[in-house]
């Protein structure tokens, strides 16, 4: 893949992905790399043999994670929540986000539900409103989907909580974080933030955006497994209300002889927030073992080199007939190809066939590729695609 000396080199053999299979689609779900793997067997090796693990292995993979979290994502460790998934970090944010009577949630339109049920659900309870942002307003100037405007004009002083991603998820068209901060800071709305279609694959710093809470999931762009994530907890929040009441959330729960002993206090930071049984001796290691990939990588170096073949990929669509948003207003690693005519129905399930991989979201081709991908995955791609298109 042609770009700058900065980008990275493809990174197929770290991944035990087949030379024939095309897979496009880390928005979908990232493949686990060897080290991933080998991370994940190594601890179901451990949880099989329960003598080797001490009471210290409770709280010590944690405690790696959450830092190597801040190192990457911004913060300190402190900051960090171990999270099932991105409904569980946002039910946790709106806990601690009350919603008064006449107040609003700030959405996208077509935003993904996890970051929208939940809001629905306490607008209804609390007489409030969630006032969705529509994509004819965000294109409404603009030679782009320029979200930020449109906004930052509908965050007033009703507004509650904005929240929102960093990126869209059907393609991947852009939110200036920056900006929105800035106007929830002026009218004094909480700033919730659902990164999990950003996160790992561009640079992000949720403290120096001041999210009040930001959740990622981590089996996309941070290449680790499901069912484990992170929550960002901003420090004015820390001693808010957890979902869960858990033993290891309290303090001096390191100490198991004296767990009876009931406490009040919890352990610093926004570890009160954790999910009941964080400790998961397969999973963690796994999380620990991307995020390390992550970092070895470099999150400048992911993004350039991904903007760089999606930028190939859309400009040998726009000869097909197929548009895309331009670079400058949507996520380096996202592209969603539009075609006026139409899709078929069956295009992803056609595709696959052929061993390319893809996804479609609304009425876009969703093509989401990582360092794993190549040239050949390109060519295939196209290659399948245009016989797709052909045959009607």
């Amino acid at each position: 893949m042609t770009g700058s000396a900065s980008c990275i080199p493809c990174q197929r053999d770290a991944f035990a992905i087949p030379a024939d299979v095309a897979y496009l689609n880390c928005a979908y779900m990232s493949p686990l790399s060897h080290a991933v793997v080998a991370a994940g067997h190594a601890g179901v090796a451990r949880k099989a043999e329960p003598w080797t693990v001490s009471a210290a292995d409770f709280f010590t993979d944690t405690d790696r994670v959450r830092a190597k979290a801040a190192r990457l994502l911004g913060g300190t460790a402190g900051d960090y929540a171990i999270i099932p998934s991105v409904s569980y970090g946002i039910a946790t944010a709106a806990a601690n986000l009350p919603l008064r009577a006449g107040r609003q949630v700030v959405v996208l339109e077509d935003q993904f539900p996890s970051n929208v049920y939940t809001w629905q659900v306490q607008a209804n309870d609390a007489g409030g409103e969630v006032v969705t942002v529509s994509r004819d307003a965000a294109r409404r100037s603009n030679a782009g989907c320029d979200w930020t405007p449109a906004i930052v004009e509908a965050i007033g002083e009703d507004t509650a909580i904005a929240a929102l991603p960093h990126c869209h998820w059907t393609d991947g068209s852009l939110v200036d974080l920056g900006t929105v901060s800035a106007r929830c800071r002026e009218v004094g709305a909480a700033l919730v933030l659902d990164l999990t279609q950003s996160a790992g694959a561009m640079p992000v710093d949720v403290a120096a955006l001041d999210a009040d809470f930001a959740v990622i999931g981590g089996y996309k762009w941070l290449t680790g497994p499901y069912s484990l994530g992170l929550m960002y907890v901003a420090p004015r929040h820390q001693s808010g209300r957890a979902l869960e009441q858990t033993w290891i959330a309290r303090e001096n729960s390191q100490d198991f002889a004296r767990l009876v002993d009931y406490r009040d206090a919890y352990q610093p930071g926004a570890a009160r927030f954790d999910m009941g049984e964080r400790s998961n001796f397969h999973l963690m290691p796994m999380l620990e073992a991307a995020l390390d990939q992550l970092d070895g990588w470099g999150i400048a170096g992911i993004a350039e080199t991904l903007s760089a073949m999606t930028a190939q990929i859309a400009a040998e669509a726009a000869a097909l007939g197929f548009s895309s948003e331009p670079l400058e207003r949507r996520a380096g690693h996202f592209l969603g190809l539009r075609a006026e005519r139409g899709l078929p129905d069956d295009l992803v399930a056609r595709l696959a066939t052929r061993n390319v991989h893809v996804s479609v979201r609304g009425s876009s081709i969703r093509v989401t590729p990582h360092l794993y991908n190549n040239d050949a995955d390109v060519v295939a791609f196209f290659t399948a695609l245009k016989a797709c298109l052909a045959e009607g």
